[in-house]
């Protein structure tokens, strides 16, 4: 998948070629949040509506597992012609230069973003580095807006 125009000639009907207009992309990144709190009251369990601390924490839990599946999808796909990752260093230089320039056409330390999306990213974030074998924990601080700051905790792992 490329963001960059297609040179002529090229075949449309190739199955290895797959082309996304950026308009369709941040439309859809712009809606996540709307339908994410349309989905958490529509989907409660009672019948009276959320209070707000709980509504918060079912948007956020569904934006960071939307994220999560996108990441794990864009590293199935982007890292398959590559080598496995050995260093945790090379992971995290794919995460920053390649898989964030193609969803958010930025590089990561460039990012600046609404603070209610940021739980998207952080699923991104972790779902990319769980496809990569590395179970990790996200957060994010904007302690200085309009900037984000992704703090990646590595969790070893279970023997």
């Amino acid at each position: 998948m490329s963001f960059d125009t297609p040179l002529p000639p090229f075949n449309a009907s190739d199955p290895h070629a797959t082309f996304l207009s950026s308009s369709c992309l941040d439309l859809l990144l712009i809606e996540l949040v709307p339908m994410a709190y349309r989905l958490a009251n529509e989907l409660s369990v009672s019948e009276e509506r959320l209070d707000d601390e709980e509504e918060r924490e079912a948007v956020f839990y569904r934006l960071e597992m939307l994220g999560y599946r996108v990441g794990q999808g864009l590293v199935e796909r982007f890292s398959r012609d590559r080598p496995r990752f050995t260093e945790t260093l090379d992971v995290i230089k794919f995460l920053c230069k390649d898989l964030w320039t193609l969803v958010f056409r930025k590089q990561i330390d460039n990012l600046k973003t609404n603070h209610r999306f940021l739980w998207f990213p952080c699923g991104v974030i972790r779902g990319a580095l769980a496809s990569m074998g590395i179970n990790a924990t996200v957060q994010a601080d904007t302690s200085e807006l309009p900037g984000a700051t992704f703090q990646i905790k590595t969790v070893a792992a279970k023997t």
